[in-house]
């Protein structure tokens, strides 16, 4: 048995370990309304069986770097339901512009 440290849970950034977790900071405060109302599509979409908490993660997950960091927790989120959408069919580019 290794007496090595045992590997800490990984960010969602894909999984690159410099971006290894530390501790959680509690925000308490409510989401906004634009928080809510993409919360609220990530709840019918999943309803609906159109996509899933994992399919979510997946398409935040693929945020490139330089844009992860330039988004709020919502608007990753966004970008996830948008990119899974339009992978999946139930929208085309031409209705998000």
């Amino acid at each position: 048995m290794s007496d090595a440290e045992p590997t800490p849970a990984i960010h969602d950034m894909g999984g690159l370990s410099r971006f290894r977790c530390s501790p959680v900071e509690r925000d308490e405060a409510p989401p906004d309304a634009f928080g809510k109302r993409v919360d609220a599509l990530r709840q019918v979409l999943a309803q609906k069986g159109l996509m899933t908490v994992d399919e979510l993660r997946r398409g935040i997950e693929a945020i490139p770097e330089p844009e992860y960091f330039g988004l709020t927790y919502y608007e990753r989120w966004l970008t996830s339901i948008t990119g899974l959408l339009l992978e999946k069919g139930v929208v085309t580019p031409e209705e998000l512009a």
